[in-house]
């Protein structure tokens, strides 16, 4: 399961901070986390988690065994912008922009015990 979040209006390093946080964990750890999280990026980071949670659910997963395999916070598009100085002078800035990649995945343990449940008749 995979969500993309592009061209997010931050720049990647303070959303990697962010990724860093949930990576590795469960999905109700990660939900715990972002949700009290004191970053501008938090809000947008739970929406894309719950996107995926949504598409795993979707293929019909659970969202209790689900855990996240893997977040990337990549450079998006850059604007260039300049800025007005003294004495006439113009400084070129950049309006940075990120790019999220989520990967979801099922708890290994979860996969082994839904398969070792014999079936009743």
């Amino acid at each position: 399961m995979r969500a993309t979040l592009t061209n997010y209006q931050q720049s990647p390093r303070k959303v990697r901070l962010v990724a860093d946080m949930i990576r590795g964990k469960s999905v109700p750890r990660a939900r715990m986390l972002l949700s009290f999280a004191d970053k501008k990026s938090a809000p947008a980071v739970l929406k894309l988690l719950e996107s995926a949670v949504s598409s795993a659910r979707s293929e019909g997963a659970s969202a209790e065994n689900l855990f996240i395999k893997d977040i990337q916070v990549n450079m998006g598009i850059s604007m260039k912008r300049f800025m007005p100085m003294a004495r006439g002078q113009a400084h070129k800035y950049r309006h940075r922009r990120a790019t999220v990649i989520l990967m979801l995945d099922a708890k290994k343990d979860a996969i082994k015990t839904a398969k070792k449940t014999p079936k009743k008749n």
